[in-house]
């Protein structure tokens, strides 16, 4: 008797424009030229390794990640699914404003932030039980629609975060100890043995601004 297998291989975006920066859900810059390469590289990693048998193209509806998808997915002749609840998690007032911007801005809720990353997030930002719920479901919903095949999702570094630690049974705090570069790749194999994650690939691929 065979084991059916659903592969998920979630995919960060690469390099916005305008640099790193806070990205929830409200800005949304485009991919830079060098975002971009750092997603073909991605798939040429894929492609190597013999990993790339997708059957079906997800994605965030965020342009970052949603332009990359609606791309491969046409040059592929796969089924693209744009799903809101693989949108990235909401920042509230830091949105738009680089990191190192927010210690002299929100000195309060950035020393709130650092000492609790679940219940010290920004007033006005998207709680992180939220943001769980709404990623476990949209992936549980694309392991239930194409089980037994295997899925590419381009999403988001925390959404990557909440996807590790959601199989590795980890507390939501753990989204500040998973590192997510650009064009970072996770994949997720969900099969009658449960949930594992089957490598995680940090590696920075192409140009990055500095």
């Amino acid at each position: 008797m065979t084991t059916q297998t659903t592969r998920l291989d979630l995919i960060r975006h690469g390099e916005p424009v305008g640099g790193r920066r806070y990205r929830g859900d409200r800005v949304d810059d485009p991919l830079s030229d060098a975002g971009w390469r750092q997603l073909e590289a991605r798939m040429q990693v894929f492609e190597a390794q013999g990993a790339a048998d997708w059957t079906v193209v997800a994605t965030s509806p965020l342009s970052r990640c949603r332009a990359f998808a609606e791309d491969y997915a046409d040059k592929r002749g796969l089924p693209l699914v744009v799903d809101p609840d693989l949108r990235e998690i909401g920042f509230g007032p830091w949105e738009g404003l680089r990191h190192a911007e927010i210690p002299a801005r929100y000195p309060e809720q950035h020393a709130a932030f650092l000492a609790d990353p679940v219940y010290g997030r920004p007033p006005g930002s998207e709680a992180m039980d939220a943001f769980f719920e709404r990623v476990i479901r949209g992936l549980e919903r694309l392991e239930r629609a194409h089980a037994g095949g295997s899925v590419v999702i381009f999403a988001h570094a925390v959404v990557m975060r909440a996807a590790c630690a959601w199989v590795m049974g980890a507390p939501m705090a753990a989204v500040a100890r998973v590192e997510t570069e650009y064009a970072a790749a996770l994949s997720i194999l969900h099969s009658s043995r449960g949930r594992r994650l089957a490598g995680l690939d940090n590696r920075p691929l192409g140009e990055v601004a500095g």
